[in-house]
């Protein structure tokens, strides 16, 4: 990763299925299936993403099927009477889209879809034109960084900045992705900020935090005792 955080264009999926705004409904549920996914981008003639049509869009025909909206059950009560008439992407789709573009964090992508409760994002550039497909597996592949290469870059980028000269060396270990820090410093005051900088490497499940203060000397102010700060 060389120091840097991922960004959506570092994980997405770039070979992407997307459709046309006058796909039919049988074209787009055979896309769907064969392609196993949940929902697709829908593009204009310049290749920006104008919306999205999900297994949740075409719901509603078969949820009318037995009498039409008016007759539908409670729990179909909203269900859109425009949807269960649309035959095509344009009329199906749900507009505007939530897209993500290929610079942003993870963390933004990932917040985006919590919020937004959907499984995949259609990745655009400045125009809108779509480059890819960032999905909620996409996001966990930081989870697959070596506990080696979480390591360094915990020592390089965190520790070695934080504690320039920390009072005893600093013993740094990861195990499936857990960080375990133990030693003693001299100013406990940048501990927590260390812990919660550590738990920003990507990659990183946990925090164990086992760094005290300096060693007591009765000569020292009680501020400077040595203190547990896990």
């Amino acid at each position: 990763m060389n120091g840097r955080c991922h960004t959506v264009s570092d994980v997405m999926t770039r070979k992407v299925v997307a459709l046309r705004t006058k796909a039919s409904f049988k074209d787009i549920v055979r896309t769907l299936r064969q392609w196993q996914v949940t929902a697709l981008p829908v593009l204009d003639g310049d290749q920006r993403v104008v919306g999205v049509v999900s297994e949740a869009d075409l719901l509603p025909k078969e949820e009318t099927r037995n009498g039409g909206p008016g007759n539908a059950t409670p729990a179909t009560d909203r269900t859109d009477p425009a949807k269960a008439m649309a035959v095509t992407a344009d009329q199906l789709m749900t507009t505007p889209p939530i897209t993500v573009t290929g610079d942003a964090t993870l963390a933004l992508a990932a917040r985006t879809m919590a919020r937004q409760r959907i499984k995949r994002l259609p990745v655009v550039d400045a125009a809108g034109r779509l480059t890819g497909i960032v999905s909620r597996s996409d996001l966990l592949k930081v989870f697959l960084r070596s506990d080696e290469e979480i390591a360094e870059e915990v020592r390089r980028d965190v520790v070695e900045r934080l504690f320039v000269a920390p009072a005893e060396p600093l013993r740094i270990e990861v195990h499936d992705g857990i960080v375990t820090l133990a030693g003693r410093v001299r100013d406990t005051a940048l501990v927590p900020v260390m812990a919660r900088l550590v738990r920003s490497v990507e990659g990183v499940v946990d925090v164990d935090c086992e760094l005290v203060g300096p060693l007591y000397d009765p000569g020292l102010g009680p501020e400077l005792r040595s203190t547990s700060l896990e």
